[in-house]
């Protein structure tokens, strides 16, 4: 356990003035005892002091730095797990993650998560996002009525007409990056990918890496594509007329 510590901090030593961010605002829980030696998604044993998470979409190998917004306090942890399967929840984390967050007591937090090193895109990352988001989606509205969208599908027309009004344009950003370089790559990555309208939104700190005016009847179409392709769940803004 202390060498994979070890080799972890090296890796954020060395990259964390790149890490992406993923998500400003996001809520985490952990898991422990409950778990501890039986075999995670990524075919890994869980050890729950081990600074290991659990994602519902992130590749799996993907090293991701967690910072409580409570305290200040960060950790470092890698995804070898599916989860958590509750749609306003972004990672469970190890119990050995969630003491150095000093979470403990109160069960979740509020954090900001930067990615630092992304994992490969393997097919059982693939296989095991899919069946995670349709997880989730059963679990919030029921098998035959899903109210949140899988990786695979997409929302129906009423529930998507109402958060995305007719008329109305959307920007969805997939990362953003304290360099413009790292910006780059994952815009060209995009670009690659098929899509279009790829753009820079610069501000204070970051280089935001945005695709660009979506008519609202395109956004979950082009969510759920994103997801797909092994990117990351964009953050959904509207337009100013």
């Amino acid at each position: 356990m202390k060498k994979t510590i070890l080799f972890i901090c090296m890796i954020t030593s060395c990259l964390g003035v790149f890490a992406e961010v993923y998500k400003e605002k996001a809520t985490v829980s952990f898991y422990a005892d409950g778990f501890h030696g039986k075999k995670t998604s990524s075919g890994e044993t869980f050890n729950m002091y081990d600074l290991t998470c659990a994602n519902k979409t992130l590749p799996f190998g993907t090293l991701l730095k967690v910072t409580n917004l409570a305290n200040g306090k960060s950790v470092t942890v890698r995804v070898n797990d599916r989860g958590p399967f509750v749609a306003d929840r972004e990672l469970d984390l190890s119990k050995g993650a969630a003491q150095k967050l000093g979470m403990i007591n109160a069960g979740t937090a509020q954090t900001r998560i930067e990615i630092i090193k992304r994992g490969p895109d393997t097919q059982l990352s693939r296989i095991t996002a899919q069946k995670a988001m349709q997880i989730v989606a059963q679990k919030s509205g029921g098998k035959n009525q899903p109210k949140t969208a899988s990786a695979g599908q997409t929302k129906k027309p009423e529930q998507s007409a109402k958060k995305y009004p007719a008329g109305t344009r959307w920007d969805l950003q997939v990362g953003a990056f304290s360099t413009k370089e790292s910006a780059n790559e994952l815009a060209q990555r995009l670009l690659k990918s098929g899509f279009k309208n790829v753009v820079f939104q610069k501000t204070s700190s970051v280089y935001r890496v945005v695709i660009k005016d979506v008519a609202a009847e395109k956004v979950e179409s082009t969510r759920s594509q994103l997801v797909r392709g092994g990117f990351s769940d964009p953050v959904v803004r509207q337009r100013k007329s």
